[in-house]
């Protein structure tokens, strides 16, 4: 794993999601240390001082593909103090400061693997860095890539273009969409929760899957009892839990 680096970011864009959930690209000063698909940064609000201690900060997947050299993706939805500073504070052309990479929850799809990419809500961040690298491999390598997504309503289906996009780029990578209220008049979206019922359904062989799983806590409890009570093996079972 590369060593963690401290980097002063500039705010080049704020996007408002609705619900107090918001998305921000951040132009680094210096290059981004290399970092691996599924890891997180440490984000301040503060400036930091390299003669004193690091500010407070808090946590968030990284979004943006690990090609990118000057510049990292961020999702955060307003649930504290800390998130409800940035959303007070926050503005493009503003100044942040991260320090990444950080996290054991790599994602990968080995060749002729199939791999189960169950997201709620914001979690989906923990795997668009994987899904932009997987969908540009030139090659087929027989593995099959399932991504779950489940939201609210379908304005909070963050990347969900680009998600249909790289499906048609890689055949081997499915998606499905599912939203709990308003689904009519958004093609492509089903209605109803996210379950591991839909998902054990798609799959060829469903226990013998790798999943991973990243979105509430609550959600990553259940999905994951679930998947041992079905005979999935606990090292198949890989989790996001960082908060």
């Amino acid at each position: 794993m590369a060593t963690p680096r401290k980097l002063r970011c500039t705010i080049c864009e704020l996007r408002d999601h609705g619900d107090r959930v918001y998305s921000l690209r951040l132009r680094s000063e210096r290059p981004l240390p290399q970092f691996r698909p599924g890891q997180f940064l440490h984000l301040a609000l503060d400036p930091y001082d390299p003669s004193g201690f690091w500010p407070e900060s808090r946590v968030f997947s990284i979004a943006s593909s690990p090609g990118r050299k000057d510049e990292v993706e961020i999702v955060y939805s307003v649930k504290g103090r800390f998130t409800s500073r940035m959303e007070k504070e926050l503005c493009a052309g503003g100044e942040v400061w991260v320090k990444l990479p950080y996290g054991e929850f790599v994602v990968c799809a080995p060749a002729g693997a199939e791999v189960a990419l169950l997201a709620g809500g914001t979690g989906v961040t923990a795997f668009t860095a994987f899904l932009q690298e997987y969908a540009a491999q030139a090659v087929e390598d027989g593995s099959r890539v399932h991504l779950f997504y489940g939201a609210r309503n379908s304005q909070l289906l963050l990347f969900r273009e680009s998600l249909v996009r790289l499906a048609q780029a890689r055949p081997a990578f499915r998606p499905r969409f599912f939203v709990e209220e308003g689904a009519l008049g958004s093609p492509g979206v089903e209605a109803g929760r996210l379950s591991l019922d839909l998902a054990w359904a798609d799959l060829r062989a469903p226990a013998a899957a790798t999943y991973y799983l990243s979105g509430p806590p609550v959600m990553i409890r259940a999905f994951s009892e679930e998947l041992a009570g079905r005979g999935v093996a606990p090292g198949s079972i890989r989790v996001d839990a960082w908060e």
